[in-house]
């Protein structure tokens, strides 16, 4: 018997994305080692409190001003991405002229096509990835392959729920990293230049909105923006703000926290 996910449950915003993902898996989109990354996620999305915190609203800023100072700019998508937040990276890649990669670890010739096929049927009018080469030095996975129009031309790299030897190998070459994951302890979170520890379904138009407002600002104040962040600072505030709301929860169940 088929079931529907009541819009009151509580829980509805959470369910709603692993459904998203359970369709993602049924077309082919999504590998079923991205189920259990999820999960992972969903977690870390629990603890935070499953909103956006200021730390992620601060790197947020600084994420699209980078994008928007950047010569080459790409997004680079994989499987859980593409089923989760399709429709609003393609409508940010067409609005602000930032183009989409199709990057997977666990690749399969089909899983790759369909998740190309999938964007563009959303409307992605720049997708690359069907034109591969071995570009990125130090890798042994298939991230190695990356498309000489998109990720291996490009100075600014964004990487939605990532995996961290990948994100280290950008670095070698140069380029500048922005991740989107919700474990502030990865190594991905730990290695970029930009860390958004967000659910990757609020992250996505909340950048895509901020490269509206900050298009309208002088490069010098973009400038300013990136060199002022500081991501290790960044990782070290929503790590307190964590043990923070942790504490604010166990003295409401009634444990009093010691001095």
């Amino acid at each position: 018997m088929e079931y529907t996910v009541p819009s009151s449950h509580p829980r509805y915003r959470s369910l709603m994305e692993r459904e998203k993902l359970i369709q993602g898996y049924e077309k082919g989109l999504v590998a079923t080692q991205g189920l259990i990354a999820h999960g992972r996620g969903e977690a870390f999305d629990y603890i935070i409190g499953e909103e956006t915190i200021p730390p992620a609203k601060r790197a947020l800023e600084a994420a699209a001003a980078s994008l928007l100072l950047a010569k080459w700019p790409i997004i680079s998508v994989n499987g859980n991405a593409a089923a989760l937040v399709g429709e609003a990276l393609a409508r940010l890649s067409n609005r602000h002229g930032i183009p989409l990669e199709v990057n997977i670890f666990y690749r399969t010739e089909e899983r790759h096509r369909r998740i190309i096929e999938h964007l563009r049927s959303l409307g992605a009018r720049r997708v690359y990835g069907d034109q591969l080469v071995e570009g990125v030095p130090g890798l042994e996975s298939s991230r190695r392959l990356v498309d000489p129009r998109g990720i291996l031309r490009a100075d600014v790299v964004v990487v939605l729920l990532e995996d961290g030897d990948r994100t280290e190998a950008l670095k070698r070459m140069g380029k500048r990293v922005i991740a989107v994951d919700l474990n502030p302890l990865s190594r991905t979170a730990m290695n970029a230049d930009v860390t958004i520890v967000d659910n990757v379904t609020r992250a996505v138009p909340l950048l895509d909105s901020l490269l509206d407002q900050l298009g309208k600002r002088p490069k010098s104040e973009l400038e300013r923006r990136v060199e002022e962040y500081d991501n290790r600072r960044t990782l070290g505030e929503v790590l307190l703000f964590i043990k923070e709301r942790l504490e604010k929860l166990a003295v409401e169940l009634g444990v009093t926290m010691r001095e």
